[in-house]
């Protein structure tokens, strides 16, 4: 047994040594009597030479890919649990989620047929979007459920009752470092803000495709469904492609293409006002007037309560971040690129994301208003549920 073992060792093949080095040991000896072996076995060699050469130099690139690879992946991001800071309730804090856990995705998609206001694009919206995710994020279709309204099945229709019914799915049992991904076309509006939670006195909404016969949703439900439930440590991926759909789910920390948080800006808003009180009074609108000036001060005395509100009650330990196709105030566009009809802020969040998926947010929503900036008016926001750097490179979908 130890001669065997001795034996073994003497030809086991070095790591270091070249892979037609390695071949030779491994192939039988010829004895040198034997010249149909020998000559046999050189030609084995002459054949596996240049085949080995090459699977060394295939296996070096790829080793060179998979280190070059590793030093540009993103950062992981920061472990652990976060503070809030001012505005947020005293001791609370979050946690960023490394998605590295299950996928799950609701994509819902609704062209209205045979209603007034059709769109054209909101359905291959949810095709590319789909696609999109399983090919580039690991997303199966058995974990992805579509709503589209040129489906036969009723329970695949983009219906108040199966939207929410969906979005109750999309965060069952969602643990800490899952994916969950949700994406909305469709027509999108504003509705009067019973709770105070909005600035501008208007919460935002979204139009099921049965709206007429039951209603809309409206984002403080939307957010109780969506946003409350999760643990620290979950990742919710929200895309708003409707009109004003800016705090679509009703995220307090509203950042800038710099990276700077949004708070009310009354200077600002007394600039607007006062312009809309001018341009009424040059055209003889007394109630324009009116109506400017009384606009001003319900900004004035409730946008600092309301967004103090937002922070105290609708924060989040879960990692969520929202991407909206426009303001509040916006329309967001229903276009044809390359022949197809889509949602322009469908298109730009892709077309962005394939040209350079390791992005911060701050860049990606940079990216995003420039794909949009030549032919378009809209101006995507970037909303989350918790303080965000602009250093904060995204990490998974």
């Amino acid at each position: 047994m130890e001669a065997m073992e001795h034996q073994t060792s003497s030809t086991r093949p070095n790591p270091t040594t070249p892979l037609n080095q390695h071949m030779e040991l491994l192939l039988p000896k010829a004895d040198a009597t034997d010249i149909t072996s020998l000559h046999l076995r050189n030609n084995l060699m002459d054949i596996l030479n240049p085949l080995l050469s090459n699977t060394a130099d295939t296996m070096a690139c790829h080793l060179m890919r998979h280190n070059m690879a590793v030093q540009n992946a993103p950062p992981p991001p920061p472990q652990g649990m976060h503070a809030f800071g001012q505005g947020a309730p005293q001791g609370y804090a979050f946690q960023y989620s490394n998605c590295t856990g299950k996928r799950k995705a609701l994509l819902i998609g609704i062209n209205y047929f045979g209603q007034r206001g059709q769109l054209r694009g909101c359905i291959n919206d949810v095709k590319n979007m789909s696609s999109y995710l399983h090919e580039n994020f690991g997303y199966q279709r058995d974990d992805m459920v579509l709503l589209t309204d040129d489906q036969q099945n009723p329970m695949s229709q983009p219906t108040k009752q199966n939207i929410l019914r969906a979005m109750h799915w999309l965060v069952k049992d969602a643990r800490p470092n899952d994916s969950l991904f949700f994406h909305y076309s469709g027509h999108g509006g504003q509705t009067k803000d019973l709770d105070g939670d909005e600035e501008d006195g208007y919460d935002e909404v979204i139009y099921p495709v049965d709206f007429r016969q039951v209603g809309h949703i409206v984002d403080d439900e939307m957010h109780r469904i969506m946003v409350q439930p999760l643990q620290p440590g979950v990742r919710l991926t929200a895309i708003f492609d409707s009109c004003h759909s800016g705090t679509a789910l009703d995220l307090p920390y509203v950042y800038s293409t710099q990276g700077v948080l949004k708070e009310p800006n009354l200077a600002k808003e007394a600039g607007q006002g006062l312009l809309g009180v001018i341009s009424s009074y040059s055209q003889g609108d007394m109630s324009g007037v009116a109506s400017n000036l009384m606009g001003f001060f319900k900004k004035a005395t409730t946008g600092d309560d309301a967004y103090n509100k937002t922070l105290a009650t609708k924060t989040s330990p879960a990692d969520v971040i929202m991407w909206s196709g426009s303001k509040d105030d916006q329309t967001s566009a229903d276009a044809t690129i390359a022949a197809q009809a889509t949602g322009a802020m469908s298109w730009a969040f892709i077309t962005a994301m394939k040209k350079n998926p390791q992005q911060s947010y701050v860049q990606l929503l940079n990216s995003i208003r420039d794909e949009l900036a030549t032919k378009y008016t809209q101006k995507p926001q970037l909303s989350c549920s918790h303080p965000l750097s602009r250093t904060n490179v995204l990490i998974g979908l």
